[in-house]
């Protein structure tokens, strides 16, 4: 029994969180590839593990052993019946819409039933285990139950990404919950006949009875934490790439805290990390307010979120696991526990977005967890730190520092317009008055666009659409003295308009409704535009997918999502849409600017298959002229292109798989 009380857990922590990088790869393309998209999911596996330990925690209280066995049975079974998971593609959202709640729906419908199962589990299966083995510690099935988690995670970018398709892990995952149900429906039926709780468990769960301060302790140690993982990985792969491997990382650190602090007390000291985080607030608000402070390359971010990850969340998760109670208190515990993640998840995913016009939640919860482990200590003072005054000064301190960071966002220095919604938040901000002056878009820290001021200057091409950048060379080749038919993937300012001449047509694709508004609102390029502008709402790929062939000259893509790149968009299902709408010598510009990866091989390997040429333009910032160095991919007949200078046909990429909606991996072009 005890080997099938372990195996139970581990399988279903392993599936539990196995499936959440799985799903979110399936559904990430329809919801624009955004980072959003992905704490959404979060939110929704953080809800859904609160009904599940609700559920075991009523059926464990109210519910005599006989009923409840075969209740979980029937459960198990009509989870199974809904495999294989695969999302429906009725899903797919409408045009210029908030898509937060469809996509909550989309889960449901999808995994909603096999993941509410394997989230009772943990909390259940420990319950059976105090009421057949009394005075045992279930406490380290619950450590297993995070290295199992961990263990799910982790083979998903090392393993089971680089190997298969999404559809064949889909198949696997199935196949490993088909599995799944027939060792807890074992585990449930033998215990049919198993007492309703042991005299000494009530014993203990009268004698342990936790305060009201201790549940409201253990809700915000959970929820604080909650809100710091999904605040990080929202700015990590906004401004890398919102993909698996970046999803997996920072729900390792979690989990990785779990299991240390409740293996065993010794993992935790006070005196270390509480004065680790008053150090790394100040830290992370400079480093994510002035990005430019940030090493090059993609180690150095990751390495700072990683830690201030581990950090914050050792600290809660070792007060919390200092907090708990008797094993009969177990599942109220838990219940407590899934509440506090699940407020963190609805406050980052639905509240946030919607309360604040910027990013502030990651600061916002690196304050609020050294308060709260400040007053945990306070709750239960422990050696060798007790009421002291390091807790005091840490708190201090990262109050004051708080404090400070509040003034300057609500009174910058440089006035600043900007607002957020789903797809992210978007900033205006113009530079000293005078002939230079310029007004710069930004989205996330990514700057989006800019316009000189300045009436004589206000039409140049600028940022990275520059007369000497991909784009305006794409624009120049595919000139024959006729009017143009222009498509651009990515509004953003607006600024590829300064090309347009009368008799143009130029059609414009953008997924997120503030971005238009700011364009249209407070840049030029729209307005003078003398050619004809079509502008659609949503995201490109979608559209384009359900449109006639626009027979285009140009098709840039420059789609970004602060500096993330939209992996949907870079997949061979997405070039055989682009080519479709292209004219036969027209040119396709893709924009792969990016401080982490190195994307050319992967549009490449996607000419390749259609047997097209690419070639890479690289041109250097100019600040007279307002252009940012900018890195493209222009794909076009080798005559139109090669005439111009700067330009070099790429070198085959053997070693990079090409890009499908089932496949992509980041590990083969990190810089």
């Amino acid at each position: 029994m005890p080997i099938l009380y372990a195996g139970t857990i581990v399988l279903s922590a392993f599936l539990l969180f196995q499936v959440q990088p799985i799903i979110g790869k399936m559904v990430l393309p329809w919801f624009g590839g955004s980072a959003a998209a992905w704490t959404i999911c979060m939110l929704f596996f953080q809800f859904t593990l609160l009904l599940g330990y609700l559920y075991s925690h009523l059926t464990s209280r109210y519910l005599p052993p006989r009923r409840q066995a075969w209740l979980h049975a029937g459960l198990l079974l009509a989870a199974a019946l809904t495999l294989p998971i695969m999302p429906s593609d009725s899903w797919k959202p409408s045009t210029g819409s908030d898509p937060a709640f469809l996509l909550l729906g989309l889960l449901a419908a999808t995994i909603g039933l096999p993941y509410f199962v394997l989230s009772t589990t943990g909390p259940l299966v420990q319950h059976w285990f105090a009421q057949e083995r009394p005075g045992s510690v279930p406490y380290r099935l619950f450590a297993l139950s995070n290295f199992a988690s961990l263990l799910g995670l982790l083979s998903y970018p090392l393993l089971f990404e680089p190997r298969f398709t999404v559809k064949e892990m889909s198949i696997f995952w199935s196949a490993g919950f088909g599995l799944f149900a027939l060792f807890c429906a074992a585990l449930a039926l033998s215990g049919r006949g198993r007492s309703a709780m042991p005299h000494t468990l009530r014993e203990d769960g009268i004698a342990g009875k936790p305060t009201l301060r201790d549940s409201l302790l253990w809700c915000g140690l959970a929820a604080v934490p909650t809100v710091v993982l999904m605040a990080a990985t929202s700015h990590l792969t906004a401004n890398i790439a919102p993909v698996p491997m970046l999803w997996v990382l920072p729900l390792v650190i979690y989990l990785l805290t779990f299991i240390l602090c409740f293996e065993s007390a010794r993992w935790y000291r006070r005196w270390l990390f509480l004065p680790l985080m008053a150090l790394l607030t100040p830290l992370l608000i400079a480093c994510t307010t002035f990005p430019s402070l940030m090493p090059r390359g993609i180690v150095w971010p990751t390495l700072l979120f990683s830690t201030s990850i581990f950090t914050f969340c050792m600290a809660c998760h070792g007060e919390l696991a200092r907090l708990k109670p008797q094993p009969a208190q177990l599942t109220g515990y838990y219940l407590v526990i899934a509440t506090g993640g699940a407020i963190g998840g609805i406050f980052t995913g639905l509240l946030a977005p919607r309360m604040f016009n910027d990013d502030y939640e990651l600061t916002l919860s690196c304050i609020a967890a050294v308060c709260i482990v400040g007053a945990a200590c306070h709750h239960r003072p422990a050696e060798p730190m007790k009421r002291g005054a390091r807790v005091k000064a840490a708190v201090f301190f990262t109050t004051l520092v708080g404090v400070l960071w509040g003034a300057n966002a609500i009174w910058p220095a440089i006035p600043t317009i900007k607002a957020r919604n789903f797809y992210g938040t978007v900033k205006i901000k113009d530079t000293e008055p005078g002939p230079s002056q310029v007004r710069q878009l930004t989205h996330g820290t990514i700057v989006h666009g800019r316009q000189f001021l300045e009436a004589q200057k206000r039409r140049w091409p600028t940022s990275y659409y520059g007369n000497n950048s991909g784009a305006g060379i794409a624009i120049a080749a595919s000139r024959n003295g006729a009017a143009q038919h222009v498509g651009v993937i990515g509004l953003g300012a607006g600024t590829m308009a300064a090309y347009c001449r009368p008799g143009d047509v130029y059609r414009f694709y953008e997924i997120n409704p503030l971005v238009l508004d700011f364009a249209e609102s407070y840049f030029s390029f729209l307005r003078d535009c003398p050619a004809r502008k079509d502008i659609a709402l949503g995201d490109a790929r979608l559209v384009l997918d359900a449109e006639a062939p626009q027979q285009f000259d140009v098709l840039a893509v420059d789609a970004f999502s602060g500096d993330s790149v939209p992996v949907h968009l870079l997949t061979t299902e997405a070039f055989n849409i682009y080519f479709r709408h292209l004219k036969r010598d027209g040119v396709l510009a893709i924009h792969i600017s990016n401080r982490y990866l190195d994307m050319a091989p992967v549009v490449r390997r996607a000419a390749e298959t259609f047997h097209r040429t690419a070639f890479l333009s690289q041109n250097k910032s100019d600040p007279v002229r307002g252009t940012t160095a900018a890195t493209w991919v222009l794909i076009g007949q080798r005559d139109k292109l090669l005439q111009y200078a700067g330009l070099h046909e790429l070198p085959p990429a053997p070693d990079v798989r090409p890009w499908t909606d089932d496949y992509s991996s980041l590990l083969e072009i990190m810089k």
